[in-house]
Formats: C-alpha cells, sequence, structure tokens
C-alpha cells in the first residue's frame, strides 16, 4: 500500500520526502504509519524501477531539497495497480481505502465500477468475526459478551454505509453524475 500511496500523491505534483510523508502519514493516520525506514527504501525502489525521479530544487534554508516526480512509468504502474487490485486490497478495508483515494486517477469509469463491483461482492459474502461452538457466525443480538457485541454492530453498520455508497457510486459511473 506505500507503494500505491506514493505513486498516487505524486501523481498530482511532483512533492519533497517530508511532504510525502506528510500526506502518507494523513491517509493512513495512526493506523498504519509510515516509517522513514519504510519510505525512503521504498522511494529508492521507484526510482530503480523508472517510475519516479529525483532532482534537487532550493530549499526553505540553504540546503536543497530532493523533489521526487512521477514518470510515464509509474503513472503506467499506477494505473495498473489501480484497475486491478489484489485481492486483499479487495478485502482489507484499509487497502481498500487506500485504493478508493486514488481510483479517481483511473480514467475509466467503468474500470472505476468494476473495482467497486469486486468490493461490493466481497461485502456480500457472509462473515463474523466470532462463531459458537457449532461453527455458525454469531449475531450481534445473541453476543452476551457486551464489547463483541459493540464490534458486530458497529461492522455491520460501517458495512452497510459501505455498501450504500458503494451501490450509489457504481450507478453514477455507470450512468453518469446525476443532475
Amino acid at each position: 500500500m506505500l507503494t500505491l500511496s506514493i505513486l498516487g500523491f505524486l501523481h498530482d505534483e511532483p512533492l519533497h520526502g517530508y511532504e510525502l510523508k506528510a500526506r502518507i502519514t494523513g491517509l493512513n493516520g495512526h493506523v498504519r504509519p509510515v516509517s522513514d525506514g519504510a519510505l525512503y527504501p521504498a522511494i529508492t525502489r521507484l526510482e530503480k524501477a523508472g517510475q519516479l525521479v529525483r532532482h534537487r530544487a532550493p530549499g526553505s534554508g540553504a540546503v536543497p531539497r530532493q523533489v521526487l516526480e512521477l514518470t510515464d512509468g509509474g503513472r503506467a504502474e499506477l494505473t495498473r495497480r489501480l484497475a486491478h487490485p489484489a485481492e486483499t486490497e479487495i478485502s482489507d478495508q484499509i487497502r481498500f481505502f487506500t485504493v478508493a483515494a486514488f481510483l479517481d486517477r483511473l480514467p475509466d469509469p467503468a474500470r472505476q465500477a468494476a473495482v467497486l463491483r469486486r468490493r461490493l461482492a466481497f461485502l456480500d459474502t457472509p462473515s463474523s468475526f466470532f462463531h459458537d461452538s457449532g461453527g455458525r457466525p454469531v449475531r450481534a443480538e445473541q453476543e452476551p459478551n457486551p464489547f463483541r457485541r459493540g464490534m458486530l454492530l458497529v461492522a455491520r453498520a460501517s458495512t452497510a454505509a459501505e455498501r450504500a455508497w458503494l451501490t450509489d457510486t457504481i450507478a453514477e459511473l455507470e450512468t453518469g453524475p446525476a443532475s
């Protein structure tokens, strides 16, 4: 997801490492913080792969800063990753939200809708955090533990809201924006 975030943020404008790290942190927040030990090696890998370039620009002080810019190869990789997200990027909510944050960079509404349909299909697959002794999913109303019951109720509400958003957005992508 770090690679996708780097490519996605550099799609719009060149950034220096500190700005890039701040934007990734803003997207992921405390849930999945990014360290310099992860960010800069990822930048180096993308640079070696020809997906971004570095150049020097004047800094706010006397020291010039390294500015990162996406190449045509980087734009193509971003498009590929957005059009064909891995299964974990569909099934893991935080990973999916990272894909969704940059999905507008995928220029074809039909391909955008296809990605959203994959997420909707995943959400429509029955699942539960907890199962009874017979292996059956536990419904929130049947869960005696108030903390687990809360988890189930929050997950249900969140999933219902996400399903509604996905359904509405897919319809909008397929028919054009509502007037």
